[in-house]
């Protein structure tokens, strides 16, 4: 894959971090928030891929995966401080229902890890198992 490809795929999952955590003062706080941006920008760029909007590029489809296998190992450590900031959308229960929320952020990196990245076609057979583990989440313990 060309340098000038990668590089764009990379700023594209670090510019959805940055840019998902700009209203977070708490540390903590922002560090989640970037995290979740990461997912978002990762995310993006699969289902771009998946939907024919962009061409397949299989470097940039396996650093698209790695950013969600990685970042998804990361959630317990990531929300292990009881952090709270008024631009924060974690609910309560992720500290009082930590064994759960713990346990769907493993369904998370199951679910990456098993991800098929090798066409845009096996890409998005994966994205319903990736899309499900985040929507089971945010359902539980992302405020509206």
């Amino acid at each position: 894959m060309k340098f000038a490809t990668k590089l764009m795929v990379l700023g594209a999952v670090l510019a959805g971090g940055i840019a998902f955590a700009e209203g977070a003062n708490d540390p903590d706080v922002k560090a989640r928030q970037e995290l979740m941006g990461t997912f978002g920008g990762a995310m993006k760029a699969l289902g771009d891929m998946a939907g024919g909007k962009v061409a397949y590029d299989a470097a940039a489809a396996e650093a698209a995966k790695k950013a969600l296998v990685d970042g998804s190992a990361g959630i317990e450590a990531a929300f292990k401080n009881n952090a709270t900031d008024p631009a924060g959308k974690a609910k309560p229960e992720v500290w009082t229902a930590w064994d759960d929320f713990v346990a769907k952020a493993g369904d998370l990196n199951t679910a990456a890890g098993a991800l098929d990245v090798t066409s845009a076609e096996s890409i998005g057979a994966g994205m319903g198992g990736i899309g499900g583990a985040c929507k089971a989440c945010h359902t539980a313990y992302k405020a509206s």
